[in-house]
């Protein structure tokens, strides 16, 4: 299983948006110089954000992209559902149950899968976007 660049980049991107704090909006370049990512691509990753509530965007000379909430209410796991869609480990199986498995009443395995899906979201859900940023604040000093 992957998680894919929509994802890390992502989440690399709030956590951008995390270091700047309240002070002053980032332009997309300046997120994507200081990340090494695509603008373009980094543009649509922030629309994903915005539309689920995670960033917020203003114009004009001072503008540019900002945390919509603090960074201790927003989970991880809420990230990677807004750029990733809801989580699923095999197509059988899924958070929205849109499994598209005719066996999957009567298979021996998919409490397996449901089991790792299970722990991959509560590992997901239990961190903020602020126990991120501490993390990184402790190792890169």
């Amino acid at each position: 299983m992957n998680i894919s660049t929509k994802g890390r980049y992502g989440l690399r991107a709030v956590l951008e948006l995390a270091v700047a704090g309240d002070d002053k909006p980032m332009t997309l370049s300046a997120i994507a110089a200081r990340q090494k990512l695509s603008e373009g691509y980094l543009e649509q990753l922030m629309a994903a954000l915005k539309k689920a509530g995670i960033v917020g965007s203003s114009r004009g000379a001072q503008g540019g992209y900002f945390l919509a909430r603090p960074a201790a209410e927003i989970i991880v796991g809420e990230v990677f559902r807004a750029l990733e869609g809801p989580l699923a480990l095999t197509s059988c199986i899924s958070e929205d149950n849109s499994g598209s498995c005719t066996h999957i009443a009567c298979c021996g395995s998919a409490f397996i899968w449901n089991e790792i899906q299970t722990a991959i979201s509560a590992v997901l859900d239990k961190y903020t976007v602020a126990d991120l940023l501490e993390k990184e604040n402790s190792i890169c000093e």
